[in-house]
């Protein structure tokens, strides 16, 4: 089911990937990838300036990553009733702390 939803534009991944500034990529992909290895009912949306992942086809997100120049944006939907979680990372130390965020979000949508 991965990168079966796609915007308008048929925007793909490798395309999105060749924006992402080479000094935050290796996190980028940290965080990809923990995103996808939650099963296969996520769902990858490449969007102009971000990646949404959602969980299955009724596609509830849960995180949306959005790269600057200096840091990864990274929000997190535990629910539609919550605000989105916004974290901002640049340096991998702090993905443990993003790790549990993106973890406690994917479980708690049902």
């Amino acid at each position: 089911m991965h990168g079966m939803i796609h915007s308008r534009n048929k925007r793909t991944y490798e395309d999105f990937k060749n924006q992402i500034p080479r000094e935050i990529k290796p996190l980028f992909f940290q965080i990809r990838e923990l995103c996808l290895s939650f099963g296969e009912n996520v769902v990858e949306d490449e969007r102009m300036h971000r990646i949404v992942f959602g969980k299955s086809m009724n596609f509830r997100w849960f995180a949306d990553l959005e790269s600057t120049s200096e840091e990864i944006i990274v929000k997190i939907q535990k629910n539609r009733k919550e605000f989105p979680i916004t974290f901002k990372i640049q340096k991998e130390e702090k993905f443990e702390d993003l790790k549990n965020l993106i973890n406690e979000a994917f479980t708690s949508i049902h």
